[in-house]
């Protein structure tokens, strides 16, 4: 059997939020992963695991500022940069910055399905926070 070759991982930052792009954790790792939210490589998630993701996203970046979240999948290439993606989408960035963005630390990420999932989301503004007078200020945490 070939043995698959793993790109080292990686850091995304965009203003308050870090993430980790990388392959299939060991199993001493394992145990730093919180959540399992499964789906086929090369499709985008489901709506369900959208939802899911951005709350986790929320939460955990407004109750440990600083902290890095990190996203796997067997080779890091296609399902963890889709969801990084749209962190940053709805942390303000433009979707095609994005996935520059992603690309220029993570060669070879995201395929063409998840591209065009990517060009089509619409921002839910999960990441913005409303000022005192209840308008939407600016996106992500603060």
């Amino acid at each position: 059997m070939a043995q698959m070759i793993h790109a080292a991982p990686v850091e995304v930052t965009y203003k308050n939020m870090r993430f980790l792009i990388t392959h299939n954790p060991t199993n001493v790792t394992l145990n730093k992963f919180i959540e399992d939210w499964p789906f086929d490589d090369d499709t985008p998630p489901s709506n369900q695991i959208v939802d899911d993701w951005l709350s986790l996203v929320k939460i955990k970046f407004r109750e440990d500022p600083g902290c890095c979240i990190a996203v796997h999948c067997v080779a890091g290439l296609g399902r963890p940069p889709v969801l990084v993606a749209l962190a940053l989408i709805e942390g303000g960035m433009k979707c095609e910055d994005a996935v520059q963005f992603i690309r220029q630390k993570r060669l070879g990420a995201l395929k063409s399905k998840q591209l065009l999932y990517l060009e089509k989301y619409r921002p839910k503004m999960w990441l913005c926070f409303k000022d005192s007078s209840g308008h939407r200020n600016n996106c992500c945490l603060q």
